[in-house]
């Protein structure tokens, strides 16, 4: 068996964390390693555990004495920079176009929306595509960040080359990918988030299909 996707989930409604884990209880592959009800907490457990998959709420307390909202768009790129091998899903109720924009463009990995039952019962499945680089939305989600998009499903010159070394090297990791463009492995995370989500896709080898089947980038030989 290889190594468990390791779980930490920031929430501050003990029921709806009590949720989350229920759908791992028979996942072996899965574990979670931590939970937390205030944003503060967070990067101390970082540092103590390893975390593949870190499902965050858009609204949660910044801590005990602090109650207003811990700055999420401030903190995924922040931990994505330190932790380059993790990936953030965001579950919020809020569902404004320029959040969901936001939060997407900072390095996430998915916005699921809590009212979005289908997808919160295979929050295994969601977790696993995750882990392996690809991105979840909710429907509704992706329906409203389409909504600040005016390029439809056409890709950046920068998403473009990105895709295209995916599709030359589909063995190398985003690290490597990164190298090869000379930039940072975040700055590739999210190029390769956008262009998932601009063409419809769950993950990179769905992604790079699509682009040779639109003509965007060379066709398999």
């Amino acid at each position: 068996m290889g190594a468990k996707i390791r779980v930490a989930i920031l929430d501050d409604h003990q029921a709806i964390i009590d949720g989350y884990c229920h759908r791992f209880e028979n996942d072996t592959d899965i574990q979670v390693v931590s939970t937390h009800a205030y944003g503060e907490e967070l990067e101390p457990l970082l540092e103590k555990h390893a975390v593949d998959v870190l499902f965050l709420d858009v609204n949660v307390p910044t801590s005990v004495d602090n109650t207003n909202p811990f700055p999420i768009l401030h903190l995924i790129p922040t931990l994505l920079q330190k932790y380059p091998d993790m990936n953030i899903v965001v579950i919020s109720m809020y569902n404004q176009p320029s959040l969901v924009k936001n939060v997407m463009e900072a390095g996430a990995s998915g916005y699921i929306l809590k009212e979005d039952r289908k997808t919160i019962q295979e929050l295994a499945a969601v977790t696993r595509c995750v882990a392996r680089g690809g991105v979840h939305m909710s429907r509704k989600a992706h329906d409203q960040y389409f909504k600040t998009i005016t390029l439809g499903n056409k890709l950046s010159p920068r998403q473009l080359e990105a895709i295209s070394l995916c599709a030359a090297y589909p063995e190398k990791t985003t690290a490597e990918i990164a190298s090869l463009m000379n930039v940072a492995n975040s700055t590739v995370r999210n190029l390769l988030s956008e262009a998932y989500i601009r063409l419809g896709c769950p993950n990179r080898m769905a992604a790079v299909a699509k682009a040779r089947q639109m003509g965007l980038i060379a066709p398999y030989i």
